[in-house]
């Protein structure tokens, strides 16, 4: 994929990926006796979304065992969807076992290189639907996320946009983005449009580069970049920009994406713009939105589903990192009103909107 994920880093992702399948495989055990008994129509077991003409629905999942990959491929499983996984070379023979002792009819696996759109599009061909969850790694396991890595991203996402174009089953694109990709707006307050920042919100280039933000300028020009190929090749996307995704362990399972996040930690916090959200919640707003792009959903989606407002979460949120709360705070005090208001009520309507269908359905089937 490009960049080569750490030893301890690969061993949780593949741990979890089992754990993963092996519940699909009794999920699926349990669905299959039940309609042997007859307690269930056959229809309920495909996935309610484009079409609706009751054929099954493959979908591609890239970077597919990364933190929110996994959460993701998990989340599209319970609710039907048959998820082919793109992956790195090195890991295809140790998931291919995994599946053969599991649920290998729900989950498949392909290979291919983003830097190669050829690759990428034989990976789609096939797929309705393609999630982009765009998770890079530092090949030091250090510095978080380079300027390098910023360029490589913008070329990959670039790529699988092209690739989803030259597809000629891929309908709809979900992009992972970044609230970063939102937040860094350069003059003072009195000169913005609005305090608010939603899903009409860009981070300015220019100050990203100033700052050395290079998670939120490769996610920034990758998003941008993909919004006007998608519109060249004529397919449909929706964009997600989370705020910093966490969840079990998730400093050692995404650690290049939050110590990149959490750079500016400290300006965020003052101005009420340090949001989190878990991984699962994210993964859940992913598929909400994918169900219902051929219907309401369209743009971007903000995605948080907490802001650290106080010393006392700061504090907490350092600790599940093990780092000072000064990293993030800084010399913040609770009594200092922030200038800025955090607004993802697109999403939350959209996701309320469809709670019955996105959540309650799975939960009854």
């Amino acid at each position: 994929m490009g960049f080569v994920r750490s030893d301890e880093s690969k061993k949780m992702e593949i741990e979890e990926l089992k754990r993963m399948l092996v519940a699909c495989a009794a999920v699926h055990r349990r669905k299959d006796e039940e309609e042997f008994k007859g307690a269930r129509n056959n229809s309920n077991n495909v996935p309610k979304e484009i079409g609706g003409d009751g054929e099954e629905k493959l979908v591609c999942v890239t970077s597919g065992v990364s933190f929110l990959g996994l959460a993701l491929v998990n989340c599209l499983l319970l609710r039907g969807y048959a998820v082919r996984i793109l992956i790195d070379h090195r890991d295809r023979e140790e998931l291919r076992e995994l599946m053969r002792r599991t649920c290998s009819n729900s989950v498949s696996v392909v290979t291919a290189k983003l830097t190669e759109v050829d690759d990428l599009t034989a990976a789609f061909e096939g797929c309705r639907g393609v999630f982009h969850t765009s998770a890079l790694a530092d090949p030091a396991g250090l510095s978080g996320y380079s300027k390098s890595m910023a360029e490589v991203e913008v070329k990959t996402t670039e790529n699988v946009m092209k690739a989803c174009g030259r597809a000629s089953s891929v309908r709809n694109c979900v992009l992972t983005s970044s609230l970063s990709a939102c937040i860094w707006r350069d003059g003072p307050l009195q000169d913005l449009s609005s305090p608010v920042i939603n899903h009409e919100s860009w981070s300015d280039e220019s100050l990203c580069i100033h700052k050395k933000l290079w998670y939120a300028l490769g996610k920034l020009k990758s998003e941008k970049n993909a919004w006007k190929l998608a519109e060249e090749n004529d397919f449909k996307l929706a964009t997600i920009c989370p705020g910093l995704v966490t969840g079990p362990d998730f400093i050692q399972r995404n650690s290049t994406a939050t110590i990149a996040y959490l750079k500016g930690a400290q300006e965020m916090y003052a101005d009420g713009l340090l949001a989190t959200v878990d991984v699962t919640r994210l993964a859940e707003a992913h598929l909400c939105v994918y169900e219902a792009m051929n219907k309401t959903a369209f743009g971007r989606y903000i995605c948080f589903d907490r802001v650290i407002a106080s010393e006392d979460e700061a504090e907490n949120l350092a600790k599940e990192m093990g780092m000072p709360a000064s990293k993030i705070c800084g010399n913040a005090h609770d009594h200092i009103p922030c200038p800025f208001e955090l607004s993802n009520r697109k999403l939350t309507s959209l996701m309320s909107s469809t709670l019955g269908r996105c959540y309650i359905e799975s939960l009854n089937e």
